[in-house]
Formats: structure tokens, sequence, C-alpha cells
């Protein structure tokens, strides 16, 4: 049997005994056969059996994290290539020390070759790169599936001025430089992303004159261009492959940073951890833990990896996605929905519900309905924070209600007092960078006598009137706290003008809008 327990009451039932009631974790209720399981007659035998059941269960249980970050190439390849010019990309290409490169060991280090090829380069005054560009960055997937083959090509032109002729002589050098983003594991087991392998690819060179010029020049150039073969991926190599693992390592602390940014709501503060990272197809999906912290900074509630399902949806081609899991989302819709104490003197602020309300309580009590006064009172109290119930046709918030009638404000009694249960559709959506929340209509789901003052009755016959009486004073107090919405600060620092938001079976997912 796989499930976990708890003890539901802790009164004696039947004769003193306390009753085991086993949450089973299956798909459907319907398929959910469990029974209560007196704990006096089981005996220790049965608590040894049910921990050795609970251990393995717990053993073969994935733990899935708070949160998920799910990146994709897209967005690697822009915050790449925009690291790349703020770490001046483009101007150390441009200061290749081409000339010096090749004026090494131009001839293999044979003497008489290199005396002949010195002859040559001496007719050269400068050769230098006059103009360099970085083309589209390409992001896949590594041979091995291991890692992200991040391809960065280059196309640059270079001059070279010689005596021989008055013009500059121009060539045309292509080449690409390569690297792989993976996952690497300290000694202490933590993992993390790096940039590695930056090399150049000596199949990706291609130099090539771009004006033909005289028979000496265009072999004074050939000869160039042969020395330039070798020294140039090195030369790549060398000056840009640091570059570029800075530019890396810039782009995801910046990255690590955003994650981190508190998100403020009421009177909490939602935070987020990276964990861990993985690399799954073309995206990079980072592990988050989650934390809940007042304005001074003092955790009031952690969220760590559990056997909570959590789904992750394929990315495909949205730039990144958060996949906040359904715990995460109902903490902090309770947050935003604390328990509260809404008191309306009804026939002042509704009139006409005052007056229904009254014609129904004189079909339980005459007696009490003449008694109700011109102050008469409700009272709403929401004495325990609601519950999310996420599906991704009609999410609900459910949570129970007190509601108390007085025949006046001056009494202190009520007539009665009535348990509900209730609930209400939850919408999510966005504006601009902000998710929010609004609950449409509320409906009585159950309804308990608690207290009665005026003789026992069917709660059933006010199911109508305090339904109407919750749709007019708590619903909009509840939205009118939900009204400010959620700041999703990572949107608009990645440059995105708007958020969009979906539901899963258990989680809330947010991912930028499509423009």
């Amino acid at each position: 049997m796989v499930g976990l327990w708890r003890v539901l009451s802790a009164r004696p039932f039947e004769g003193g005994h306390y009753f085991i009631m086993p949450i089973c974790q299956v798909p459907s209720p319907a398929t959910c056969c469990c029974s209560p399981i007196p704990t006096k007659m089981a005996g220790p035998f049965a608590f040894t059996l049910l921990c050795g059941l609970l251990s393995t269960t717990l053993a073969e249980t994935t733990l899935n994290p708070p949160a998920v970050f799910s990146l994709g190439r897209e967005v690697i390849k822009e915050r790449l290539t925009q690291e790349l010019k703020d770490h001046n990309a483009i101007d150390i290409l441009q200061q290749l020390p081409l000339l010096s490169s090749i004026r090494e060991k131009p001839a293999g280090g044979i003497p008489i070759l290199g005396n002949v090829v010195n002859s040559i380069l001496n007719h050269i005054i400068w050769l230098k790169v006059t103009s360099a560009n970085i083309l589209q960055l390409q992001v896949e997937p590594s041979d091995e599936g291991q890692g992200l083959t991040v391809k960065i090509p280059l196309d640059m032109v270079a001059g070279l001025n010689t005596p021989l002729v008055k013009t500059i002589v121009e060539m045309h050098m292509e080449t690409e430089v390569q690297a792989i983003i993976r996952v690497n594991t300290n000694e202490r087991g933590h993992a993390h992303l790096v940039l590695a392998d930056c090399s150049t690819s000596q199949g990706s060179l291609r130099i090539s004159l771009l004006h033909k010029l005289s028979f000496l020049v265009n072999s004074l150039a050939n000869t160039v261009m042969d020395f330039l073969v070798p020294a140039l991926p090195k030369l790549v190599k060398i000056q840009l492959c640091p570059v570029l693992e800075a530019a890396f390592e810039d782009m995801h602390a910046d990255l690590m940073n955003l994650l981190r940014v508190p998100i403020s709501f009421s009177s909490d503060r939602l935070e987020f951890d990276p964990l861990s990272p993985a690399i799954k197809g073309n995206v990079i999906q980072l592990k988050l833990g989650a934390k809940f912290s007042d304005f001074q900074g003092n955790v009031t509630k952690w969220f760590n990896e559990s056997a909570v399902s959590l789904t992750v949806p394929y990315l495909d081609t949205t730039p990144f996605s958060l996949t906040v899991r359904q715990d995460v989302v109902n903490a902090v819709v309770a947050s935003l929905l604390p328990p509260d104490e809404l008191v309306v003197l009804v026939d002042y602020v509704l009139p006409e519900l005052a007056r229904r309300l009254k014609s129904n309580i004189k079909t339980i009590s005459e007696k009490a309905a003449d008694q109700l006064g011109p102050t008469q009172m409700v009272k709403i109290l929401t004495q325990e924070t609601p519950e999310l119930l996420l599906d991704q046709g009609s999410p609900k918030v459910a949570q129970l209600i007190v509601l108390e009638v007085f025949a006046t404000n001056e009494a202190r009694r009520p007539f009665f007092t009535l348990g509900i249960e209730a609930s209400s559709e939850a919408q999510f959506y966005t504006k601009g960078d902000r998710l929010m929340l609004n609950l449409n209509e509320i409906s009585s789901d159950r309804i308990h006598l608690m207290n009665s003052g005026i003789g026992l009755f069917n709660p059933e016959v006010l199911e109508n009137i305090t339904t109407e009486i919750l749709i007019s004073v708590l619903l909009p107090n509840e939205n009118g706290k939900l009204r400010s919405g959620i700041p999703i600060s990572i949107v608009k620092a990645w440059g995105f003008e708007a958020a969009s938001c979906f539901l899963t079976k258990d989680a809330l997912v947010v991912t930028p809008a499509s423009s």
C-alpha cells in the first residue's frame, strides 16, 4: 500500500480507540480503498509495519523542488550575444596581432625556409583586422547529449599594407568558435553550470581575397593567407575564449541574481534560491528552493523538495518559464487572504438582502424575525486560510467561513452561527508584468448549524440568502486584497513587456507573453 498516515482525531472513538486514516496517493479518489485501523487492536507490530511501509515509500518517491526555472536557447543566444558586446568582443577581434603571429614560426622552424618567408613578410608594413562582426549565435544539444553546444560564427576583414601597391589589400576571413555549456559537480557534490571546451573549428576557417590585384601582390597575399590558416584559429582561441567564458559567467550570475530578487506581496516576500541545474534537450532547467520571509528578512516558512507532484511543461519556443508548485502558490494565496472578520449592518448597506433575510428567518421563527431591528448585523469570519485547488479547467479557492446573524448591533449573542464550506472560481491572469488573481462568484457547498438561539433548524433553508450575502460582502473584500497583483520582475528585466500564465494539474506556470 502506497500512502502517508495521519491521526484524524485526538479524541477517543468507539470505546477509547484512536483512529489512523491513510491518505492514499492515487490518481483518483475512486480507486482509494482505505479503512480506519484501530491502533489499540493493531499493537506494536502494526506500528513497526507502518514505519517500514513509510520509510520504503519515502525512499522510492521522487522528490520535486518547489519551483523550476526553464531557460530556452533563444534567451541564451540573446543574453550571451549582449554579454559579448558588453565585454567588447568586437574590439578584441579588431586588435588581433595578425602580423606578429605569422612572424613567430612561419616556416615551421626550418632556417632556410624561414629566411625566405621573412624576406617576403618584410614587404608588409602592417596587417590587421579592419572590421569584425559576430554573426548570429547558435545553441543546440551537444553530440553526447549532456550539454548545449554554443557556436559563434565570426566574420572579419583584414587589411594588408605593402609598398608594392598603393591600395589596401583586403582579405575576407571566416571562422567559428565553439564551446559547450554543461553541468559540473564539484567535490562537495554541488552542481553548477559551466562553459567549457572553448576552441575554434578548423573546418569552419575560410580566407579569401576580396579583390584581385597584380600577380605579384596576389602571390604575396596568398602567402600571407597560407600563414594565417594555422595562426588565426590559435589566435582567436587565445584572445576570444577567455572573453566568451567571462561573458557566460556574467550571464549566469545575472540570472542567479534575478531569480533571487524577492517577490513582495501583502506582508510577506517570496524568495527563490537556485538548488541545482540540469540540461534537458535544448533547455536549461534550474531547480529552485523557496521561502517566505517578512520585511525584516526573517524567514517565516520554508519550502523544500518533497513528494508533492510537479509537472514542468515542455518549453518549445517559449523563451523561459517559471513553474511553481501548488503548495507554494497556495501559500501565496493564503498570505494575500489572511483570516479576517467583517461586520455589516445589513439594513443600511444591503436593504434588499436584509428584507429577504428577515423573511427567511421568519420561516424558522416568527418571534426571532420580529426582533430584527434596523441595526440587524451580520458577522463574517474567515478563521482559516483558504486552500487553492488547481485544475487546468476550473481552479478553485476553498475556504471555511463562519457567519453569524445578530438582531441588533447591541446584541451580545447571535440568533445562530453557521459554518459554511465555500468555494470560488479562481481566475489567474496577467496585467503587464504582474500576476493577477480574481475570485469569481462564490458558492456555499455545505452549511452546518454550529449554534442556534432560535431552535434547531435545517441550515439549508438559508443557503441562497447566505450565498448572496457572501457574494455581496466577502467576495468584494477578498478581491480588493488581490487587486495589486504580484510583480514578476524577471519579465521586464530581460526585455519583455508583459507576462503570461497558465495552469497545469499541479502548478502555476509564468512565461513571457508572446508578441
